[in-house]
């Protein structure tokens, strides 16, 4: 499965950035999100609610960043086990542009492989339900974003 997006966020390029690298602004954004833990600068954990078509789980993943070419891009790799509900793996490159000195676009390809009890409800349930959680994630983000901007 792949997702593609791009998203304009009325900050400054190094504020979302900051905002992507802060564990209390990823918890809030984070569909389902109960806990964030940063264990280090590029390592994480988290434990997130979902519910994908019939099936409701607790899912308990590690997220491991590449700053490498930070801060205009970065990826992401982690993965999670949701227990009878099966597992996921996956990672996204996210590339952030200055558009003029108060916004931002934000652009990310991220790709996830299911198995399990969840890979069997087909493909375009997973498909839609990503995107609806990937929609909310960043709509969510951007108003922590243009919050803290107006703060």
């Amino acid at each position: 499965m792949e997702l593609t997006d791009d998203i304009i966020i009325q900050a400054p390029k190094d504020q979302v950035y900051a905002a992507l690298n802060d564990p209390e602004v990823l918890q809030r954004c984070i569909p389902g999100c109960e806990e964030l833990i940063q264990h280090s600068d590029t390592e994480l954990e988290a434990k997130v609610v979902l519910k994908v078509g019939p099936v409701k789980a607790r899912f308990s993943g590690n997220v491991v960043l590449d700053k490498t070419g930070a801060p205009d891009a970065f990826s992401l790799t982690g993965q999670g086990n949701g227990g009878a509900a099966g597992h996921a793996r996956g990672g996204a490159d996210v590339t952030l542009t200055a558009l003029d000195e108060t916004t931002t676009q934000l652009r990310y390809e991220a790709k996830a492989v299911i198995g399990g009890k969840l890979a069997q409800l087909g493909s375009r349930l997973i498909q839609s339900t990503a995107k609806k959680l990937a929609a909310k994630f960043f709509k969510s983000f951007a108003e922590a974003v243009d919050a803290d901007v107006a703060a």
